[in-house]
């Protein structure tokens, strides 16, 4: 009798395991709402927060620790199975990193221009911050401004033999030499071709 049960326990084990999992990813919603982004909800935390612009494989690693930590949730926990007051408690993370512990060089806009503050900017703030830095820095015609209106490198890379724009000068490759001179002679002969019946009606 007790080999007949253990061998249905081992027989009902693995069932069990994937009623556990079905039911998990029932409870889990598909889509969720983050940081003004739609992911997707059978991601696992510090996957889905690399969704979000401004989020590199580091910061969400950081975050989803952080996460851990105060909320006592497992970051390998799907995005989709956590409540709406926890997604709120993430968000605050991913807005406000440096209110929760974390280290200022890995904020990406450090010594902000209004308030001097190190900040963390994500989605669309990332997207308005940049272009702000970039017109402001046009308008006050810094080198950086110049370099930026004109479409040129910024940060000081070379720029003889990459970046160029507008036609080449002094590089034409044999393929484009023949063609070149094909057209050359076959409208050379064209007007030889026009010129020759006006003499002959002469």
């Amino acid at each position: 009798m007790a080999d007949e049960k253990s061998a249905d326990g081992q027989e009902n084990a693995p069932q069990k395991k994937r009623d556990q999992k079905e039911q998990r990813s029932r409870k889990a919603s598909t889509i969720v709402r983050l940081a003004g982004r739609d992911v997707d909800g059978s991601l696992s935390i510090d996957r889905a927060i690399r969704n979000v612009k401004g989020i590199g494989f580091a910061m969400a690693n950081a975050m989803s620790n952080i996460l851990e930590k105060e909320q006592h949730i497992d970051r390998s926990t799907e995005i989709g199975s956590l409540s709406e007051q926890q997604i709120s408690a993430l968000e605050s993370i991913m807005y406000h990193p440096e209110n929760h512990g974390m280290l200022k060089f890995m904020l990406n806009h450090r010594k902000e221009f209004e308030t001097g503050k190190d900040i963390h900017q994500i989605g669309n703030d990332l997207t308005f911050g940049v272009r702000q830095d970039i017109t402001r820095e046009i308008n006050l015609r810094t080198w950086r401004g110049y370099r930026h209106q004109y479409g040129q490198k910024v940060r000081g890379q070379h720029s003889r033999s990459t970046g160029r724009t507008g036609a080449t000068v002094g590089v034409m490759k044999k393929a484009t030499k023949e063609q070149a001179q094909q057209a050359a002679t076959t409208a050379a002969a064209k007007k030889t071709e026009a010129a020759a019946p006006a003499s002959a009606k002469k």
